[in-house]
This record gives C-alpha cells, structure tokens and sequence, in this order.
C-alpha cells in the first residue's frame, strides 16, 4: 500500500510537465492545422497566423515550472499533496492548451475572412490562457504550503 501511495506522489510531480506537453502539443496542432489552411487561402499575413498557432505552447512551460516546484523527496506524508496537486493542476492545463488550441483555430479562420477582427478573435484564447494561469498560479501557492518533514503543521 505504501508503494502505491509513493507512485502516486511521483506520478504527482510529473504529472504537469506530462499532461502540460500533451495539451500544448494537441492544442499547436488544431491551431497549426487553420494556420495552414489559412495561408493557402490568403496572400499575406502568414507571421500572425504562425503566431497564433503556436499560443497553446506555453502551458508545458507552466508545467515546468510546476514539476520543478514540486520536486521534492517523496514520502508517505506529501506523497497525497504532490498527486493531488500535480495530477489535478497538470489535467487542467492539458484542457486548456487544447480548448486554447481550438480558440485560435476559430480566430485564424475568422481572420483569414475579415482580417480587421484578429486582434478581438484573439480574445477567447487569452481568456483561455487567464484559467491556466490562475491554475497554475494556484498550485505555485499550494506546493509551497507542502509540508517538508513528517511532522504536521
């Protein structure tokens, strides 16, 4: 039993630069995937389609910067801690890179038909990216509340 709660706490302190990556990559692939069509479809204005694209990118570098936050010895006592919060937060900011992904496929469509309204098709995806920050944010704040030895607090 103890070794299952070890692996879970490992699992844990991975789990964000892991599920970060997936999302990134899935959400950079529908985005790319518009940016191309787009650019078939157009004779200028390649640069912020490319741009936008690759916008999903950053939740693997919150998952970074989570993983290394949660690096700690594991034991029985933050093993729980380290899986709730690295399991939790890295899902979540799996679901926003490719829901964010989707946003900025919808906005290079939309701009590729009326290119006056990219800066405000944008707007979803930014919104998008506020609910990984204040995850990522949030977990910043609860790994530093981890407990460092055995003893409870």
């Amino acid at each position: 039993m103890n070794e299952l709660v070890i692996a879970l706490g490992w699992a844990g302190v991975f789990a964000p630069v892991a599920l970060g990556a997936i999302g990134s990559v899935i959400g950079c692939a529908i985005a790319g995937q518009a940016a191309i069509g787009a650019m078939l479809d157009t004779d200028s204005g390649y640069g912020r389609f490319i741009g936008l694209s690759v916008l999903p990118s950053s939740f693997v570098i919150y998952g970074i910067v989570l993983m290394f936050t949660l690096q700690q010895p594991v034991q029985a006592y933050n093993a729980g801690a380290l899986a709730g919060i690295g399991i939790l937060a890295g899902l979540t900011l799996m679901f926003t890179g490719i829901w964010q992904g989707r946003a900025c496929a919808t906005a290079i469509a939309a701009a590729k038909e009326k290119p006056e309204i990219f800066g405000m098709s944008i707007a979803p995806a930014a919104i998008v990216e506020g609910f990984g920050v204040f995850v990522f944010i949030f977990a910043l704040v609860l790994a530093g509340a981890i407990p460092q030895t055995g003893a409870l607090a």
